[in-house]
């Protein structure tokens, strides 16, 4: 299936396969350096802009760096390099208001706000310190007003973004993992270590619903582009597609073998992918069906995975084997065009 520049052509589910098996995998190697090397480090975050015309990825432990790439690009001196973190990054997050500006967290307990244009840092924020307070989480109110941070010890910090300063922090009462908005800014959900997804009002941080999802810790989470579902990993390997008119599990998705740490929606919200720390491959899933509809093989457990915004591409970031320090894409960035 041919693709046009500038306009995405979705394949229906009977010829997904045939499709997305015809599309090549780019490599963007995160060092200039030999894999071998010492000062190279592996990819521990990754996402794509709003826009769908960037990807951040983040690294440590060694070499704690971020790097914006131009997915068209693998060579990396079309890369940004943004330095700053102390220690390894954890998360990275794009503002959804501000095609170039994102925030980034990690180990030395600092959010980091950086605008790609002028390839700084445009503010920093102190949260934590020390292990117990490594920021584990970052999610952007929609309105690209406030940022969120989780902390290990499971304090959620509000972020003032225009006055970078601290607005409120509150300590959970279980095991926070992952948190995301609703796509009103009302919520909060957050993934729950007793395996329940917690829905909580914002900005109050108060608990309106707890939501039993899995047998065991809810780990990741991410909001379907239409609304109408959230998709929940597990530490059981399973993914849960709730409908958010009730709250309801609509279906489970099995494939992953171990527990899972990313979640992702395609553009569309018509496909789903999860990553894990176990296994490899990437499964793709029909959404509505609950159908299986292609395998990326990758020969190494892959973590963390996400859909583009814009199109059928996919980024990912193997964490082990010969080529751990490398971002991946497959799909129409790895196509002909």
């Amino acid at each position: 299936m041919a693709s046009t520049p500038g306009k995405f052509v979705a394949p229906k589910k009977a010829t997904f396969s045939s499709y997305f098996s015809k599309q090549k995998t780019l490599t963007y190697p995160d060092s200039p350096l030999p894999r071998t090397s010492l000062h190279t480090s592996i990819v521990r975050c990754l996402s794509w802009s709003p826009l769908g015309n960037l990807i951040a990825t983040g690294v440590g432990v060694s070499n704690p760096t971020l790097r914006i790439w131009n997915p068209e690009r693998t060579n990396i001196k079309f890369s940004t390099e943004l330095r700053g973190h102390s220690s390894t990054v954890d998360k990275v997050a794009w503002n959804p208001e501000r095609e170039a500006e994102l925030a980034s967290a990690g180990a030395d307990g600092t959010v980091r706000f950086w605008d790609v244009r002028s390839k700084g840092c445009v503010g920093v924020v102190k949260v934590g310190s020390g292990s117990a307070e490594e920021i584990l989480n970052v999610a952007w109110r929609p309105d690209g007003g406030e940022v969120v941070v989780g902390r290990k010890d499971d304090y959620l910090v509000r972020i003032d973004r225009s006055t970078l300063t601290e607005v409120s922090r509150q300590r959970q009462s279980t095991q926070t993992n992952q948190i995301a908005f609703s796509w009103s800014g009302r919520e909060l959900l957050c993934c729950s270590g007793e395996g329940n997804i917690r829905i909580l009002d914002y900005p109050t941080l108060d608990e309106l619903y707890t939501i039993p999802n899995h047998a065991s810790s809810c780990r990741s989470i991410e909001v379907a582009p239409s609304g109408a579902y959230i998709a929940v990993g597990g530490s059981d390997a399973l993914i849960t597609l709730v409908d958010t008119t009730d709250w309801v599990c609509k279906r489970t998705f099995d494939r992953c073998q171990g527990s899972v740490a990313s979640v992702s929606f395609s553009c569309d919200g018509a496909y789903l992918i999860g990553g894990s720390d176990e296994g490899h491959g990437i499964e793709i899933a029909h959404v509505e069906s609950g159908e299986y509809v292609h395998r990326i093989e990758t020969g190494n457990t892959v973590p963390v995975v996400q859909w583009s915004p814009k199109d059928y591409s996919i980024a990912y970031a193997p964490s082990d084997g010969s080529e751990k320090l490398s971002l991946k894409v497959v799909g129409m960035f790895g196509s002909s065009r």
